[in-house]
This record gives C-alpha cells, structure tokens and sequence, in this order.
C-alpha cells in the first residue's frame, strides 16, 4: 500500500517536472532575447556593412536591452564571414549582415562557395540601399555621363578605374556600366576603398563607382567631380546629381543593398520578431536622415520578399559578371 502510494506521489511529480520544464521551454522561447547576441559582419570595420551593423545593434539593444556584439570576419569577398553565420546554432543568437556581394555576386564568383544565399539562411529582413556614385578626377576632360562615354571611347584602355578589390561590389557596378555602354577602361584593385579614393583625389587613377559615404564629402568639397548615381531615383541628399539613367543610359541601376540574415532553421517567430524590429528600426526618423547624409536610404521588406529579391539578383549579376569575364583569382 505504501509503495503503491509512493509510486503515485514520483509519477505526479514526474508529470509536475514536466509540465513545469515544457511550461519553461515555452516561456523561454517566447522571452527571447534573453540573452546578448552576436552579429558577423564579413568585411572590415568602417565600411557601409559595418556602419549598417552598428546602427541596426544598437537599434536592436534598445528595443530588448540586450547587448549586440559586432564581430568582424572579412575575407574571400564576405564569404568567410557568412560560412560562419551559415554553421551557427539557428537559435536567434547569432545573426549576420548580408549584401548585394555575399547574397547575390559570390556564387558567380566563387567555384564551390561553402554557402547557398538561398538555402544557408534565413532572410531577416532588408535593410538599406547605398547608392553608388560614379566621380571623376578634376582631370578627366568630361562634365556629364555622355560626354565621359564619347572620351572613354576615344581612348579604349587607357583610362584606370579604382575599386575595394576584386569582386567587390563596386567592381561589378562598374563593370555593368562598360558592359551597358561598351566602354574599355583598366581595373586597379585596391585592399579596400580608402586607398582607392586617396589615389583618384591624386589623379592616378580616373574613376570610381562606388558607395555615397567614400566621396560625396569629396565631391562637396570640389575635389572630385559626380557624373551620376547608379540608381533609378536622385540621391535625396544630392538631389543636384543626375541618376546614369536618365543622363544616358537608359534604365541603368547598380546600387548596393544590405540585409540581416541568420542561420537556417531560425525559428519562424523570431524571424518575424527581427523583420517586425527591422522595419521599426530602419524607418525611424533619426536612422532615415543618418542615412540620408551617407548617402543611402532605408529599405525594408518582408522575410519573403528579401529571400525573392534576392533569387532575383544572383541571374542578374552572373550574367554580368560573365559578359565582363570577371574572375577571381
């Protein structure tokens, strides 16, 4: 009889624990964060990548009051940071800033990628779009997009542009402008944009295409001459540029966008928790005009359409990067 009272007192307590531990499974997932998160980004502090990072942190640590530390993992055009997003625990801990190169360029660029943009990941969210602005050293004899097509086809080959290295985003931007144009110019690589900005202020090389925050103080400051953004709509904090579309070549786009992924199999309500804050974040007033002055702007969507996006773009760029025999060596 005692035994018989003993058994049922451990199996109700059992069935307690285990209400009690599903209870607190629950509780725990639906408290999350509840603790500091880790997000990657795979390329060098000071970047458009890194600044984007930063703001969506501390927009995150705001809106949770956990703390978000930045961990950057360059290397093979942002492929070695995103692998290790790819391979971390999908619990909602560990996040990672994707861009048009990472998300859409590298599979075209990259033989045996050791991620897929579409599979590796869940798409949290859009974030921003940097436009890219085409400037010219003082020296070029050419005033708007037109007249530097007609210069640059005069002299094929003989005019150096720069760019953050091979692969990288404003590399592809400018080889879609010559290959919308049929234009010749040399590429010199650089380990990054600062220096390729420093030799275009000293006339060593011509051009460059490449993000608003690189050269718009720049041009401000008339070092640099603008001949038109790589986007559809003016850049509203330089509204006096001309986009390359309407000054020339007609639909020409080649801006760089930036996005939050994390590891596959995230669950699917935190995925909408990060999107929901995402666009929270990204359309706040204040971001909007830090942006603004950078030369970029907010732009978000929705888990589904930044993953459709982004199946759109990898075709886009590897016909590109093909047509440009653009190769990594």
């Amino acid at each position: 009889m005692g035994d018989n009272v003993d058994r049922r007192q451990v199996l109700a307590g059992l069935a307690a624990a285990s209400a009690a531990g599903f209870a607190g499974g629950a509780s725990a997932q639906a408290a999350w964060p509840n603790k500091g998160m880790t997000m990657i980004v795979p390329f060098t502090p000071g970047g458009s990548t890194d600044i984007l990072a930063r703001i969506i942190g501390q927009k995150f640590t705001e809106a949770w009051g956990q703390s978000v530390t930045i961990e950057n993992r360059p290397g093979a055009g942002g492929a070695v940071g995103s692998v290790q997003v790819a391979r971390a625990p999908a619990d909602g801990y560990t996040i990672g800033m994707g861009h048009i190169g990472t998300l859409s360029v590298n599979p075209s660029l990259y033989a045996g990628l050791q991620y897929d943009p579409l599979k590796s990941f869940e798409h949290l969210g859009m974030l921003a779009k940097v436009h890219n602005i085409m400037v010219v050293h003082p020296s070029v004899p050419a005033r708007n997009v037109l007249e530097f097509i007609d210069y640059a086809k005069k002299n094929p080959g003989k005019l150096n542009y720069g760019t953050g290295g091979n692969g990288s985003a404003a590399h592809i931007a400018t080889a879609a402008f010559m290959v919308a144009t049929g234009i010749e110019m040399v590429h010199v690589p650089y380990r990054g944009t600062a220096p390729a900005v420093n030799d275009l202020l000293s006339g060593q090389i011509q051009l460059m295409m490449t993000g608003g925050p690189a050269v718009l103080p720049h041009v401000r400051a008339g070092t640099l001459r603008a001949l038109g953004t790589a986007s559809l709509t003016r850049l509203p904090s330089a509204k006096d540029i001309p986009t390359i579309a309407e000054a020339g070549v007609p639909g020409f786009e080649a801006s760089q966008w930036y996005g939050l992924v994390a590891p596959a199999g995230t669950p699917k309500d935190i995925v909408a928790k990060m999107n929901a804050e995402i666009a929270k974040a990204m359309n706040d007033k204040q971001v909007a005009e830090t942006l603004d002055r950078d030369g970029a702007e907010s732009w978000t969507m929705t888990s589904d359409a930044f993953r459709a996006h982004i199946a759109k773009e990898i075709p886009r760029w590897a016909e590109i990067v093909q047509k440009a025999n653009i190769r990594i060596n």
